[in-house]
């Protein structure tokens, strides 16, 4: 595409998500979220642990746990917040979104 020249653009209106899909969206999300603060949850309790054995158990226990709950935050979540954007818009008419088609 050269400097100047304009893509076509169509607009939708966004009247309705899936509470499913965006609950699933939400729980990779929150699953990515759990998995790094696991990760370092796990880093304090092994430097804070005075065994190998209890630092590796409690590594290992904050990160199933971090990402497990994540998860499920992360699904919850999402649900709910697609639940009430498709309560809310549905008695305002939606969002408009400008797409551009590509050619």
């Amino acid at each position: 595409m050269e400097f100047g020249e304009f893509m076509a653009t169509t607009a939708y209106l966004v009247k309705n998500l899936g509470i499913m899909s965006i609950a699933k969206f939400g729980a990779i999300l929150g699953l990515i979220y759990g998995i790094v603060m696991g990760l370092v949850t796990a880093m304090v309790v092994g430097t804070m642990s005075g065994s190998i054995a209890g630092a590796i158990g409690g590594a290992i226990g904050s990160l199933i746990v971090f990402a497990i709950g994540g998860l499920i935050g992360g699904f919850i979540t999402g649900a709910i917040v697609s639940f009430i954007y498709n309560f809310v818009l549905g008695s305002m008419g939606g969002i408009e979104v400008d797409l551009e088609v590509k050619q």
